[in-house]
């Protein structure tokens, strides 16, 4: 496949190529590993759960402070 990206910093595709080079490997291969790792790393990053939350307790006298802030707010 033959790709044109815009908006790439020349000093950093200059430094991805020559690293590549130095590897023994082409531009585009090069590139094609860099989307797995990337793609990779994005994939074992941990979701977000609101089911992970746990209970605080945030000291005395706020025990009904959602309550509070509800009345507050509507």
């Amino acid at each position: 496949m033959q790709l044109s990206v815009k908006n790439v910093q020349e000093a950093v595709f200059r430094e991805f190529k020559a690293e590549s080079v130095r590897e023994g490997m082409n531009v585009g291969d090069s590139l094609t590993l860099a989307m797995k790792l990337w793609l990779q790393k994005r994939a074992r990053k941990p979701k977000m759960s609101i089911l992970k939350l746990k209970p605080r307790d945030w000291g005395k006298g706020t025990e009904r402070i959602s309550e509070d802030i509800d009345r507050i707010l509507y």
